[in-house]
């Protein structure tokens, strides 16, 4: 949900990247049914959507990695140790990024994670705090998966505007 959330948020901005939507389950797996009705009442169809299993690749080829949980986190750091200073929580990089402020005219995406990453410690792979994570739906009742929903059109919002202001 926050992949497509965001990527529709950020069309049109010529310096987006791609963004991909990956996981730590199997690949191949079907959106379940609860997150196509949130989505398709937003007007994204995800009828065709598969999962993708994260890979070292993926998190060595990345820009910027940005998972829902404390444990994306470190998956994917355990998978690319160095990739740990653009590996974020989205609350984590959000909270963040709102703190610095949005990213300046002509800044790199690079540089702007760099400001982000600043001076957090390491050792936040060991302290988790699910206050920073966005709830995981899944197996719950249909109400999680709107009421997350809800929360990553907030977040994929912010998010974007810290990367892209307005003018």
């Amino acid at each position: 949900m926050a992949a497509v959330l965001f990527v529709e948020r950020t069309a049109g901005h010529v310096d987006r990247s791609d963004v991909t939507s990956a996981g730590l389950g199997p690949a191949g797996l079907s959106v379940p049914d609860e997150v196509l009705e949130a989505m398709a009442r937003r007007g994204s169809d995800l009828t065709a959507h598969r999962s993708i299993t994260l890979t070292e690749a993926m998190v060595e080829g990345a820009d910027l990695v940005v998972g829902m949980s404390l444990r994306h986190v470190q998956e994917a750091v355990l998978l690319v140790p160095s990739a740990w200073k653009r590996t974020f929580r989205l609350k984590e990089l959000v909270h963040r990024g709102e703190f610095i402020g949005p990213r300046l005219p002509g800044q790199e995406l690079a540089g702007w994670i760099r400001g982000v990453q600043d001076d957090r410690p390491r050792a936040a792979l060991a302290h988790h705090s699910p206050a920073e994570d966005v709830a995981d739906p899944y197996g719950g009742p249909a109400g999680g998966y709107e009421a997350t929903a809800v929360e990553l059109e907030g977040l994929t919002d912010r998010l974007a505007a810290l990367l892209w202001p307005p003018r």
